[in-house]
């Protein structure tokens, strides 16, 4: 069984919220356009200054998408 992999992107500010929710909808067309099997795609409040985006994908396809759609940070997925 392969390793799954969070692709994660940071935003910061009073709008972190809405930038990172329309960040998810640009996920999901990459992932329709490119048929990349995907586990989840979110977002998620930290604080009200810092909302996170993110896709979780299996580790076969990290090298790809990680090229493609420049990540702020990843790690292995729980």
């Amino acid at each position: 069984m392969s390793r799954k992999i969070k692709l994660i992107w940071d935003f910061r500010g009073p709008n972190s919220l809405k930038i990172a929710e329309h960040h998810c909808l640009h996920l999901k067309e990459y992932a329709e356009m490119e048929k990349l099997l995907f586990h989840e795609i979110e977002s998620t409040v930290i604080s009200e200054m810092y909302t996170i985006a993110f896709i979780i994908i299996n580790e076969k396809d990290m090298d790809a998408s990680r090229e493609a759609l420049k990540p702020h940070r990843g790690q292995v997925a729980k």
